[in-house]
């Protein structure tokens, strides 16, 4: 069964066609309304000021010839018709005694004549075997009804006029209905043409064609969706890059290890390794690379974790500085053996909202990269300030810092600064990520700056518990 939904184009022409109806039946429905509320009413108006100049001139009494010549005269030169009536019988004067009379002015309409009163008619005239639209002016001598000025207009001549003008009204909308046509048919091309284009680039986006740009024709709308659309397919194409960048990295950091575990195992288990000292040396490197195995796990585990919104915060009062101080206790022995000082200046007021896990675990690894990318003799650095609702906490290092051109990439996830896979240095690339994904967690925001040979500086920024309870 076909069920195929119109297209954009069909839905536009289906809104400018039903707008254009519409206009028309409102059109029509206005000329109406002028034609019965204005322009009738018009013809009516005109008629009784007419008919009531023409009975200025009579004076009371008997209606004369002179009267009457002078109506005849005008009526000779008025578009539309005028005469004078003064026979009792078509003035309904010789009523109720000859009811079979057609008269030419109702019991009603003579009662309003002897009080004065013009009366206008409009409709069927059986007398004249025509529509008309008509007025009637009396002739009055004191209270008693001589005669009538009677003037009417054919409603054939207004409907002539009428359909003259519907003619030329139509023959304008056929002719406006076709220069509309003609201009929408173009114009709709144009508007639906870079839809269309939107249509293919996602379907090539859609079958793993990441690296496609629109051209961005218009400043509008549809240029922001274009302009939206290559960003999203950039931010697309830059995202399978790093994850096949961090597969690779993945893969090569799990071969080496497990070529050495699997190596050093098989050499214990042959008997090539007898010398007691040796076999320990061995057990060494084969708990080592089983560590390095352990944390890369992790890191993908935490990952997996805050894709999935499954790592839920446990937040309890922690006191900033105490914290602190119990996590450096763990690095005192390497900084030692590396011989790298630490420099620490912890304000003790400030207290956060927090998961004691969660910020352990972003305080390891801003340290551990520290250690890491600092040279023996080098000096890290921690420094925490109260300030108004938040504190601020700042990890620096003297080591040998990030590069400009990958300082703003550094918490992009699956990024690596040192793309030469060294089994000792380079992590996966999910280090920082992780790091900045925790921190908003706990309503933080974490920068960082750096400088080659100079050194990094992470700046963390918590709101504290005042700020929280308010």
């Amino acid at each position: 069964m076909w069920n195929k939904r119109p297209s954009l184009s069909i839905k536009i022409w289906v809104t400018i066609i039903a707008a254009i109806i519409l206009s028309v039946l409102f059109a029509y429905s206005l000329s109406q309304y002028y034609y019965k509320n204005l322009y009738v009413k018009k013809i009516k108006t005109d008629l009784v000021n007419e008919a009531s100049l023409l009975g200025v001139d009579y004076s009371g009494g008997e209606i004369t010839e002179d009267f009457v010549e002078k109506v005849e005269w005008f009526n000779s030169k008025n578009d539309s018709e005028v005469f004078v009536v003064s026979n009792p019988r078509e003035l309904s004067a010789c009523l109720p005694f000859e009811i079979d009379y057609d008269t030419l002015i109702s019991e009603e309409e003579r009662q309003l004549l002897l009080a004065g009163q013009a009366v206008e008619k409009e409709g069927y005239e059986k007398r004249f075997d025509k529509n008309i639209v008509a007025a009637i002016i009396p002739l009055n001598d004191g209270d008693r009804l001589e005669g009538i000025i009677y003037t009417y207009i054919p409603v054939d001549s207004i409907t002539d006029l009428l359909r003259e003008f519907a003619a030329k009204w139509l023959g304008a909308v056929f002719l406006f209905l076709i220069v509309v046509i003609f201009f929408m048919t173009k114009w709709l091309k144009k508007l639906v043409k870079p839809i269309k284009e939107m249509e293919h680039a996602a379907n090539r986006v859609s079958d793993g064609d990441y690296n496609i740009k629109l051209q961005v024709k218009s400043q509008d709308e549809i240029g922001s969706l274009a302009q939206a659309f290559n960003e999203m397919a950039q931010s697309i194409y830059l995202e399978e890059e790093r994850k096949k960048e961090f597969l690779e990295n993945v893969a090569h950091e799990l071969r080496t290890p497990l070529s050495y575990v699997l190596g050093y195992t098989q050499a214990i288990k042959d008997g090539i390794v007898k010398d007691e000292e040796e076999k320990q040396k061995y057990l060494q490197l084969i708990s080592r690379e089983t560590q390095r195995l352990q944390k890369l796990l992790r890191d993908l585990m935490n990952l997996a974790k805050l894709d999935s919104e499954q790592s839920g915060l446990h937040s309890t009062p922690i006191a900033f500085a105490q914290f602190i101080e119990e996590v450096l206790v763990k690095y005192e022995p390497i900084m030692k053996e590396r011989q790298i000082r630490l420099e620490v200046e912890l304000d003790p007021d400030p207290i956060i909202m927090g998961d004691e896990g969660r910020v352990e675990q972003v305080l390891h690894n801003i340290l551990d990269n520290a250690i890491t990318y600092t040279e023996t003799g080098g000096t890290i650095y921690l420094t925490l300030t109260q300030q108004k609702g938040v504190c601020e906490l700042i990890i620096g290092d003297t080591g040998r810092g990030i590069p400009a051109l990958d300082l703003p990439h550094v918490m992009e996830r699956f990024y690596r600064v040192n793309k030469a896979r060294s089994r000792f240095d380079g992590g996966s690339g999910l280090g920082l990520s992780i790091v900045k994904k925790l921190v908003e967690q706990q309503k933080g925001k974490i920068t960082i700056e750096s400088e080659e040979q100079i050194g990094t500086k992470v700046s963390i920024v918590l709101p504290t518990i005042v700020d929280e309870w308010n």
